[in-house]
């Protein structure tokens, strides 16, 4: 790839940034990766709260992850506003989240590439993302299996 060519920048959104999101990152990175595409992407993760900032991701999540074979990375923090215009495009995990991101995005300059990681998805029809943040092992794995259809159904969409 030519390095004129700027990466396809993509950042995902939950809540607290240490479930959801980190998990999303985590496993784009290990498709686009696996794909050798890893130089063609910029991949971040955030919330839409700051009350984690710093921590890594949750404990069930990462362990979670570490059984598919993924290797955990990253560290939370709080979506910023520019943000908005840096990344391509910015990949919610419910309704919640995609309020919270648009609501920053006042004059809707951004809204278009504000998406929920469901409408990239091709073998699951749920609405959204769940939190799994309360629920047990079962909450986990559903996420995970969620994240990994949305992460294909984007990187069929952006690498194009």
């Amino acid at each position: 790839m030519s390095s004129s060519v700027p990466p396809v920048r993509v950042l995902f959104v939950c809540l607290g940034n240490i479930c959801r999101s980190p998990a999303a990152e985590i496993i784009f990175r290990k498709l686009v990766t696996d794909e050798g595409l890893a130089d063609r992407y910029e991949i971040d993760s955030a919330g839409t709260i700051g009350h984690h900032e710093g921590s890594p991701p949750d404990p069930r999540m990462a362990e979670s992850l570490r059984r598919q074979g993924f290797e955990i990375s990253g560290r939370a923090r709080r979506i910023r506003e520019d943000d908005l215009s840096h990344f391509d495009l910015i990949v919610t995990m419910d309704e919640s989240n995609l309020e919270n991101v648009r609501n920053m995005d006042a004059e809707g300059l951004y809204h278009a590439k504000i998406r929920p990681l469901t409408s990239f998805c091709s073998e699951h029809d749920d609405p959204r993302v769940p939190d799994p943040y309360y629920g047990g092992q079962r909450g986990f794995d559903h996420v995970i299996e969620l994240l990994k259809d949305g992460c294909r159904g984007i990187l069929r969409e952006t690498a194009g």
